[in-house]
């Protein structure tokens, strides 16, 4: 279930009303779901928007639709209109976006790209580089593709032997090595060139 205040639910119905009559209602999706960079999306919904799977929160005045493939990752979210310095502030809480971390029966790989895109690809995004499993072999050496900034940068190798390979060894202590399987004499947009 997903609980609005009563201060919320008001702030969508005025929002509603500054719209006329081709809104039905509120729809919330979670972006990203399961993910890290999980983030929950609101927007209007006209009728023409809705698919007809999306779950219905009935609200003093108008409708909350939840996306079908966000439920699970909306259940227990909270909404709520709180009071900042300036003026007011839409909270979304959903506890359940992100996901849940892979426990120790998860596979390798699960591990491996949770902790990609939780801890190692927003330090990337600094210089709008990523990176992302290409494979892991028998022996538990994971090779790894860099992508945007990072894919023909000078300093993937140091990024790769101080960074990547140090936290992911230190966190997954089955992994033996780290490896590049990037082509960098591809790479178009290097964040520092070879």
């Amino acid at each position: 279930m997903i609980e609005i205040t009563e201060t919320a639910q008001q702030h969508f119905r005025q929002l509603l009303q500054s719209q006329g009559d081709d809104a039905v209602g509120i729809r919330i999706s979670a972006l990203n779901a399961g993910m890290p960079s999980a983030d929950a999306r609101l927007e209007f919904a006209d009728s023409g928007d809705l698919l007809g799977d999306e779950w219905q929160v009935e609200c003093a005045g108008f409708t909350l639709y939840v996306d079908a493939n966000s439920i699970a990752y909306l259940q227990g979210a909270h909404i709520d209109i709180t009071a900042t310095g300036a003026g007011t502030q839409l909270v979304i809480r959903a506890p359940n976006i992100k996901g849940q971390r892979p426990d120790g029966e998860s596979s390798l790989a699960e591990q491996v790209i949770w902790l990609i895109d939780a801890e190692i690809n927003p330090q990337l995004a600094a210089h709008k580089g990523k990176v992302s499993l290409d494979s892991i072999d028998a022996d538990n050496i994971v090779y790894l593709r860099f992508g945007g900034g990072c894919h023909g940068c000078g300093m993937a190798d140091v990024t790769l032997k101080q960074g990547i390979e140090k936290t992911l060894m230190a966190k997954l202590p089955a992994i033996r090595a780290v490896r590049d399987a990037t082509d960098h004499d591809t790479g178009s947009a290097p964040f520092i060139p070879r």
